[in-house]
């Protein structure tokens, strides 16, 4: 029975995966003289809108395959915003019981919403000992997901199989933001397996260890500070995280990811994170210096989510100041940069 049902959990998974379809590639307008084209993957059209659904689904088909998810198992992870979110999705496509801890402050309505249980913690680095802990008194699966992402199989699925074959050829630069680096993984290793011209740039904000661990080459490197940009960034190098195959990592400020993510929602409509900020302001920083060579090409980066929550984020001033992040003087580069949109 336990076989029959792995069989089935995974084959709906993989039914969710062809109903899903792909995801689009959206223009981001440049000023034609330039001679760079620059398009946006948009993972905010995902069913849970945002590109953690690719690894969340990606885990629950591995740790069902190697026997850690059963029939009834009730799944634990530490972990809140998309990633939560993603993940009580897939949980409740299984039929199985879900538990997101985190922090005290987090929101957990969208995990509510889909019929999981939050469990909040203080302070907020206890949320991976408490998941553990939890786990193990239940006899659940820690999912444990910037671990597991490390040795993660996509099966196929990841964001680096399908826009190469969206693409009808590699661009000059792809940019994308880093949470677990699972994705800036998968995406280095094809370029390389494949023997493709085209590099990869991994844009970061404030406070996040990848740049510095990146730049120094120390794997162990931990800023011990959380990054205000929701999705990107970590205070320590994660495991997935392969520096090996990143060609560049964009520090980008984070009133710039504010500002960025405000001018890809007056171009595109779309109310994304400030992380698909973080995404845009580096992959510019790139494309001008492409510009100031003279070099002609494209560009790809990544829409990360997008939702009407994100109007209460970055898209508010008041959140801004409250943060401190005075996102003006970034928008006016922006109009100096690309005109008014």
């Amino acid at each position: 029975m336990t076989d029959g049902w792995a069989a089935e959990a995974v084959a709906r998974l993989d039914r969710e995966r062809e109903d899903a379809g792909t995801t689009p590639l959206r223009e981001f307008p440049l000023p034609g003289a330039w001679g760079v084209r620059l398009r946006l993957k948009d993972e905010s059209a995902q069913p849970t809108g945002g590109l953690k659904h690719r690894l969340a689904r990606a885990l629950f088909a591995q740790a069902i395959i190697d026997g850690r998810i059963t029939e009834g198992t009730t799944v634990v992870d530490a972990t809140g915003g998309p990633m939560a979110v993603a993940e009580a999705y897939f949980a409740r496509l299984l039929g199985l019981p879900y538990i997101a801890v985190m922090p005290k402050k987090s929101s957990g309505a969208g995990v509510e919403r889909l019929g999981g249980t939050c469990r909040h913690v203080d302070p907020p680095l206890a949320v991976y000992e408490e998941a553990a802990r939890l786990s193990a008194e239940i006899g659940g699966h820690y999912l444990d997901h910037y671990r597991s992402a490390a040795e993660v199989d996509w099966h196929g699925a990841s964001l680096a199989d399908e826009l190469f074959g969206q693409l009808g050829e590699c661009p000059r630069w792809i940019v994308v933001g880093a949470g677990t680096g699972a994705t800036s993984a998968a995406l280095g290793r094809r370029l390389r397996a494949d023997g493709l011209e085209g590099r990869l740039a991994v844009a970061d904000p404030e406070n996040s260890a990848y740049f510095p661990g990146w730049a120094t080459g120390a794997p162990d490197y931990a800023t011990g500070m959380p990054t205000r940009i929701e999705g990107v960034g970590r205070p320590r190098m994660e495991p997935a995280f392969d520096a090996g195959v990143v060609d560049l990592v964009v520090p980008v400020p984070d009133a710039a990811s504010v500002a960025a993510a405000r001018r890809v929602r007056q171009v595109t409509g779309l109310a994304v994170g400030a992380a698909t900020g973080t995404n845009l302001w580096a992959a510019l920083e790139l494309i001008t210096r492409m510009r100031d060579r003279g070099e002609r090409g494209e560009v790809v980066g990544v829409i990360g989510d997008a939702g009407e929550r994100h109007l209460a984020t970055c898209h508010d001033d008041a959140w801004a100041a409250a943060r401190g992040l005075d996102w003006r003087p970034y928008a006016e580069r922006l109009r100096d940069l690309l005109g008014d949109p």
